[in-house]
C-alpha cells in the first residue's frame, strides 16, 4: 500500500526510475550540497545576521522550498539560498551599498514577488521556450564546465595566482591527493556500474579524511533535541525602506542572476535528466518556476537570500534520479541536519569534489550536439560555455551567450530569424552589464 502511495504522488515507475534509485539520489545530491549549511550563514553573518539564526535560516528555507519542489513540480531538485546571490547581498548590498541585512531581504521578496509575475503571467516559460536549443545545449556544458571548476576550486586542484588569475594547486596537500583518489574512485565505480557509486565514494573519501587526522569528528554537543528556529532573523525584512531607497539596480540584479542562475540550472538537469522534448518544452518547469519564485519570497521572510536550484543536484540525476521523491528525500535528510549539524561537517568539501567533477565530465557529453560548423552558433555557444566557470557566475553566461547570438544574426542580416523574446532578453542583460560599469 506505500508503495502504490508513492507511486501515485511521484510516478516512480513511469518516469522509468525505482523507489531505491530515487532515495539514493536523495541521498547523493544532499551530500554534495550540504556545504550550503556552513557556506551561505557564514557570508550571513559577514552582512550582520547573527550567525545561529542565520543557520537555521537557511536550513528550514531549503526544507520547506524543497519539499514543495518535491511534492508539487515532482521535479529531483533542492532549492536552497544561492551561493552567489549570498555573496552579492553580503558583499554588496550589506557591504559597498551601505545597505541594512533588513533593507536588503526587503529587495529580496521584492525581487520573489517580481519572479512570481513572470511565472505566473508565463513570460518566464515564454523566455525558457524561446532560447534555442544550440544555447539550451551550451548552458548545460557551461554549468558542467562550472561544476567542475568548482570541485577543482573546493579541494586545491585549482588555486587562486596574482599573475596567471588561475595555476594549479598544490597536489602534494593531504586534502587535494585524497580529493584526486577520489576522482579515480568515482571514475572506476561508475565505469563498473557500481550502483550508488558517488555515495561510496563520498564516504569512503570521508572515512580516510578522519582516519588520516585531516578531518576532525565533532567531539561534543552533536545532537540538539528541539529543531532550532530562526527566530532573531524571521520577519525581520525591511519592505518599506527598501521601496524608500529605490533600490531599482539591486532589484534588478537579483531579478536577473535568479532569473538567468536557476533557469540555466533547470535546462542543465532536465537536459540531463530526459525531460526536454524534442521541441525544447520542459514538462512541470512552470510549477518548478512558481516554486521558486515563493521560495524567494519565503526566504526573505525567514530570514535568509534568494533561493534557487542547486547544480550540485546533478549528481543526483546522473545517479538516477528522476521524480520529485529525490527531492523530498533531500529535505529530510536536511531537516536531520537541524538535529547533528555537527556531523555534517564530517562530509568535507574535498570528498564531494570529485564527485563534481565527474558531473561536470557527464554533462560536457551535450557539446556534440551544438553546430559548431555554423559560426553565428559557435561564437555564442563558446561565450556560454567558456564564461560561466571563468567569470564564477552561470548568468554572466546567459548575459554573453544571448547579446552575442542576437548582435551576429543582426550584424549577417539575419534579424529576422530570432525570436522577439530573443531581442528583449539581450537588452536586459545590456542593461544590467551597463549598470555595473557605473
Amino acid at each position: 500500500m506505500r508503495i502504490s502511495l508513492i507511486e501515485r504522488i511521484f510516478h516512480v515507475e513511469q518516469r522509468g526510475s525505482t523507489i531505491r534509485r530515487e532515495l539514493l539520489a536523495g541521498q547523493t545530491s544532499f551530500m554534495a550540497m550540504c556545504y550550503v549549511i556552513f557556506v551561505v550563514p557564514g557570508m550571513l553573518a559577514d552582512a550582520g545576521m547573527p550567525k545561529d539564526a542565520a543557520v537555521a535560516a537557511t536550513i528550514w528555507v531549503t526544507i520547506l522550498a524543497t519539499l514543495l519542489m518535491g511534492f508539487w513540480a515532482r521535479f529531483p531538485v533542492a532549492v536552497a539560498p544561492g551561493l552567489g546571490i549570498s555573496a552579492f547581498f553580503a558583499y554588496y548590498i550589506c557591504g559597498p551599498a551601505g545597505y541594512d541585512w533588513r533593507t536588503g531581504l526587503g529587495a529580496v521578496f521584492i525581487s520573489g514577488v517580481i519572479f512570481l509575475l513572470l511565472t505566473l503571467t508565463k513570460v518566464r516559460q515564454m523566455i525558457i521556450d524561446a532560447v534555442p536549443m544550440d544555447l539550451k545545449y551550451a548552458i548545460v556544458v557551461g554549468i558542467g564546465a562550472f561544476i567542475a571548476f568548482i570541485g577543482m576550486k573546493n579541494c586545491g586542484i585549482v588555486a587562486g595566482d596574482a599573475a596567471t588569475f588561475v595555476t594549479l594547486g598544490n597536489l602534494a596537500a593531504p586534502q587535494t591527493l585524497l580529493a584526486v583518489c577520489g576522482i579515480f574512485l568515482t571514475g572506476a565505480l561508475l565505469a563498473l556500474r557500481v550502483p550508488g557509486s558517488m555515495v561510496i565514494s563520498i564516504v569512503i573519501i570521508s572515512a580516510l579524511g578522519i582516519a588520516l587526522g585531516i578531518s576532525q569528528p565533532p567531539q561534543d554537543n552533536f545532537f540538539s533535541p528541539i529543531p532550532p528556529l530562526p527566530m532573531d532573523v524571521i520577519g525581520q525584512l525591511d519592505i518599506k525602506d527598501a521601496l524608500a531607497h529605490g533600490l531599482f539596480s539591486i532589484i534588478f540584479t537579483l531579478t536577473m542572476v535568479d532569473l538567468f542562475d536557476n533557469m540555466g540550472v533547470l535546462i542543465g538537469l532536465s537536459q540531463k535528466a530526459g525531460f526536454i522534448h524534442k521541441d525544447g518544452h520542459i514538462e512541470n518547469l512552470d510549477k518548478a518556476l512558481v516554486t521558486d519564485s515563493i521560495a524567494t519570497m519565503t526566504s526573505a521572510v525567514m530570514g535568509a537570500t534568494t533561493a534557487t536550484s542547486y547544480l550540485e543536484c546533478a549528481t543526483g540525476v546522473i545517479e538516477g534520479g528522476r521524480t520529485g521523491l529525490t527531492a523530498v528525500t533531500i529535505a529530510v535528510l536536511f531537516f536531520l541536519t537541524l538535529f547533528f549539524t555537527p556531523l555534517v561537517a564530517l562530509v568535507p568539501s574535498y570528498a564531494t569534489a570529485p564527485v563534481l567533477i565527474i558531473v561536470g565530465a557527464m554533462m560536457m557529453q551535450e557539446v556534440a550536439k551544438i553546430r559548431f560548423q555554423e559560426f553565428t552558433v559557435a561564437l555564442p555557444a563558446f561565450l556560454t560555455i567558456i564564461s560561466m566557470p571563468l567569470t564564477f557566475n552561470i548568468a554572466t553566461g546567459f548575459g554573453f551567450g544571448f547579446v552575442s547570438w542576437v548582435g551576429l544574426r543582426a550584424l549577417t542580416g539575419r534579424f529576422r530569424e530570432m525570436h522577439g523574446i530573443m531581442l528583449i532578453i539581450a537588452l536586459c542583460f545590456a542593461v544590467n552589464f551597463a549598470l555595473r560599469l557605473q
